[in-house]
């Protein structure tokens, strides 16, 4: 059910820190756990980021898969750059429509420690254009989003704060969905009862207000908020005077 956003430079330790996730949370809270990556396209990193439309098409595709697989029980891991907050936004927005809580994990590593890690890759490096050109982009999260909220920032030689996390995600209620997105709900069984009797309501007070009131006065109708003008209309002429 809930989701785990992780978020950072390229190669800054967020794949080694989704593994960690995944195991705490299966082993000591029984919980199947998905770890959903950049792989789900299924081409190099290098030909996706250098193209916008190829990036947007990842994000997408990363998009439908965490909604295909956010379910009841398990958790789901957001295991990419996830650098652009409007990104970020789409995928509160997702998480409020299926009210479920969510968290960001930010790997926060400097411009010069992620390039050393990229060269100690020994495949799936990034072309120094291309990281450099991620890191250049990169929109760091911020607390007081609170698409970014909770937010948990890991630097290298940090240890996870499972527990924390674990918090975040089950003692905490999912926020609300928009009003705009919800099911109105349907007129119930006794609308049309509930109806005559307000008409009713109406219609005496009214009659009952004729026989005391004189033109120009006002009337309380029930269930208005503002009073309404006494007319008297005369039948004979089909005309109405103050």
């Amino acid at each position: 059910m809930p989701l785990i956003v992780l978020c950072g430079y390229p190669c800054s330790g967020k794949s080694r820190r989704a593994h960690e996730l995944k195991d705490f949370f299966t082993k000591n809270k029984e919980r199947k756990v998905h770890i959903i990556g950049d792989e789900v396209m299924g081409t190099d990193k290098n030909t996706v980021y250098a193209d916008s439309q190829s990036e947007k098409n990842l994000r997408a595709a990363l998009r439908s898969e965490v909604e295909r697989k956010l379910s009841k029980d398990d958790i789901v891991i957001l295991d990419s750059l996830n650098y652009i907050k409007g990104y970020r936004y789409e995928l509160f927005c997702l998480i409020k429509h299926v009210q479920t809580p969510h968290c960001l994990v930010y790997c926060l590593t400097s411009t010069e420690q992620s390039s050393e890690w990229n060269k100690e890759r020994e495949d799936c490096q990034y072309s120094q254009e291309i990281l450099d050109g991620l890191i250049l982009r990169f929109e760091a999260p911020d607390s007081r989003n609170r698409w970014d909220s909770p937010l948990f920032t890991i630097q290298k030689e940090d240890a996870l704060p499972f527990e924390a996390i674990s918090d975040a995600l089950f003692r905490r209620k999912a926020p609300p969905p928009n009003q705009s997105t919800q099911s109105q709900p349907l007129s119930s069984a006794n609308f049309l009862y509930e109806l005559d009797k307000v008409t009713q309501d109406v219609l005496m007070a009214v009659l009952d207000s004729q026989k005391t009131s004189v033109p120009g006065d006002t009337i309380v109708v029930p269930g208005a908020t503002e009073k309404i003008s006494f007319w008297l209309c005369l039948p004979a002429s089909s005309e109405c005077t103050l």
